[in-house]
């Protein structure tokens, strides 16, 4: 495989637990790109614009001629498509950045492309971006399909979804997509697109596992009070399945680490319960614009977590005014490594740059644990040589 818009790898990660080898990636941002390069040390990683990426420098790093790679796959920015960005244009080049992803592409000729994304994209021009995306696959010999997944239903303890688009050529069968393992209802954030994510009936509930929770991914990782560190000890053995598969025979921890609050956000935190949320700050101590918010608003922010809920999305950054990322025992938000074990990252996994780089890292990423799912189902139509209808 190759991962194009790499950031700090989630995808590559996730496809590597599937069984793909990737080859080659691109990332623009340095410290991404570092970061990739640590964690995927035998892969060339160009850390270039994607717009002056030719293919054939790929394909020299891959050693491969056109149409013996098996998988393209990448996510391109997704800000323009978001439906927490403050502008959606059209004109934002950011939008257009998966037309350069065709273009290399058409020049790979891989057997299957990936393309991942935020749900706001289904809904961006009035679905005209998800029409010039197929039209853009079709014109280079692929048929396609796209679905919307939810982390949760995969066992991520997160109130994640994410789009997938999934394109195959002739001789390769569109990839099924992967069945929900955990029981999970989970409530759409965003407008367009539900009837994209998987429906689960309540009779599932007796034959999948049940909810993921939040203490499953972090409860054996050491309490932090004035000393994080980039390395620590486990304060325990596994606690967890999820946990025991994180970690994988890992003996420390990386990227331990979490922001500071400031004197005020301290003070609100008392008075916040596990599950609870702004609603439970006194009015006199509550940012100016929550004073007018009605509380059926904002449902997730300065929320502290339940140890047997899930997490609000992870975000760029792990910033309480947007939400629920107090811990749930500790009076701070959490750290990089929790951030990362609710995402779904093996500990292994090292993020370098300073904090703030490193919690965008997180944010950005694809949830390894999906990507693994989505890839598995790839693996499956790429070995099975029946032909697209």
């Amino acid at each position: 495989m190759v991962d194009l818009f790499a950031g700090a790898g989630g995808l590559s990660c996730g496809l590597e637990m599937a069984g793909f080898q990737p080859l080659c990636a691109s990332e623009i941002e340095p410290v991404y790109s570092s970061t990739y390069k640590k964690n995927h040390g035998q892969t060339p990683c160009f850390t270039k614009d994607i717009r002056e990426l030719d293919a054939k420098e790929i394909l020299s790093a891959m050693k491969m001629k056109r149409g013996e790679l098996d998988l393209l796959a990448g996510g391109p920015p997704c800000q323009g498509f978001s439906i927490n960005a403050p502008l959606r244009s059209k004109d934002d080049h950011r939008n257009h950045l998966f037309q350069e992803f065709i273009r290399i592409a058409e020049a790979l000729q891989p057997r299957i492309i990936l393309i991942e994304n935020v749900p706001g994209i289904v809904s961006f021009d009035k679905g005209g971006t998800v029409k010039a995306i197929y039209k853009s696959l079709e014109k280079i010999g692929y048929k396609a399909q796209h679905r919307i997944l939810f982390a949760g239903h995969y066992g991520i303890p997160q109130m994640r979804f994410r789009t997938f688009f999934i394109g195959s050529r002739d001789g390769v069968a569109l990839p099924s997509w992967p069945e929900p393992s955990h029981y999970v209802q989970a409530r759409a954030n965003f407008t367009g697109g539900k009837e994209l994510c998987l429906p689960l009936v309540e009779l599932m509930q007796y034959r999948l596992k049940s909810r993921p929770k939040v203490i499953d991914a972090i409860s054996d990782l050491p309490a932090i009070y004035n000393n994080d560190s980039e390395v620590a000890e486990y304060a325990s053995a596994p606690k967890s399945h999820y946990q025991k598969q994180l970690r994988n025979g890992q003996k420390v921890i990386y990227n331990h680490r979490r922001s500071n609050l400031s004197p005020i956000n301290l003070q609100r935190l008392k008075f916040i319960p596990q599950g609870g949320s702004w609603r439970d700050i006194p009015r006199e101590l509550l940012p100016n614009g929550m004073k007018r918010a009605r509380r059926s608003d904002h449902t997730k922010r300065y929320g502290r977590l339940h140890p047997d809920g899930m997490c609000s999305t992870i975000l760029t950054k792990c910033d309480p005014h947007w939400g629920s990322f107090f811990h749930p025992h500790e009076d701070r938000v959490i750290s990089v490594r929790e951030a990362a074990r609710i995402q779904s990252f093996p500990d292994r996994y090292v993020f370098l740059g300073n904090l703030g780089q490193q919690y965008e890292q997180v944010g950005n990423a694809v949830p390894p644990l999906l990507a693994k799912e989505v890839g598995k189902q790839i693996i499956k139509a790429l070995t099975s040589k029946v032909k697209t209808s």
